[in-house]
């Protein structure tokens, strides 16, 4: 999120899918239709934009696709009298929280995130079934995007590196379902690097990516664990995961709503 993406470098990751986690599964050949879908969704809207804004859209100029859908908690300016805030998830744009996912700083940024979006989600796709990894991966956006509210509000945040964040912190529950520790993951390599990258590099919305993460383990240990518990109704893990989603859009009204600039 912000103009700064993930570092993707990630062949382990497709490779551990089939490996550790869904070795034997006849689904291994199904294709991953909504993994498609959603990157076709964020080409789409980067078109749209780079159709509305020009070619300066291609090198990540800001265009009026992100102020008007991008992730803030509020527009803000100073005036005589304080501050005056207006927009903005906080001031009943709701939405922004996840239109937000699905707009990206340039063509760089674009490719980075729907690269991995790719290799993730055709780990996951298989073994969790479509609706499920909607799940995960809207639950993983929301979390994102209340991650991104709590730690830059006044930042204009965009990009689907959060949801992505969140398709590893899946992975990593997949795997300890069938018994490879977080030490043993092959994904701990690539996951390092990428926590290195957005503490080290500015512009990267740490919030982001550290909410999506989290949002994105736990929608994982409802579809891994939870879910595979014996007696278990198997509609309780999505309803929680839908709850899950509809709490992080609540807390960051909450949150955007109580923000004043500093």
């Amino acid at each position: 999120m912000h103009q700064a993406s993930v570092g993707f470098h990630c062949p382990e990751c497709t490779k551990a899918g089939k490996q550790k986690v869904y070795q034997g599964m006849a689904s291994l050949q199904t294709k991953p239709m909504l993994t498609l879908i959603l990157i076709g969704i964020n080409v789409a809207v980067f078109l749209a934009g780079v159709v509305m804004e020009g070619s300066g859209s291609l090198g990540g100029v800001q265009g009026r696709l992100h102020l008007d859908f991008g992730l803030i908690a509020a527009w803000s300016a100073r005036t005589s009298s304080g501050w005056f805030l207006w927009g903005g998830v906080g001031h009943g744009e709701w939405y922004r929280m996840i239109t937000s996912g699905f707009l990206h700083y340039g063509i760089l940024h674009l490719a980075m995130n729907m690269y991995v979006l790719y290799l993730l989600g055709r780990a996951l796709e298989p073994a969790t079934g479509r609706l499920r990894l909607a799940l995960i991966y809207m639950v993983s956006l929301l979390a994102g995007s209340l991650g991104a509210l709590v730690l830059t509000p006044g930042a204009l945040t965009v990009g689907a590196s959060g949801a992505v964040f969140g398709l590893v912190g899946a992975l990593f529950m997949a795997h300890r379902a069938q018994g490879v520790s977080f030490r043993d993951s092959p994904l701990l390599g690539f996951l390092v690097l990428n926590l290195i990258i957005t503490f080290g590099l500015p512009g990267i919305s740490i919030g982001g990516h550290l909410g999506g993460l989290m949002g994105g383990a736990f929608t994982g240990w409802l579809m891994f664990d939870l879910a595979r518990k014996p007696g278990m109704d198997k509609r309780l893990p999505l309803g929680l995961a839908a709850f899950a989603g509809l709490a992080c859009i609540v807390g960051g009204i909450v949150i955007a709503g109580a923000w004043v600039p500093t």
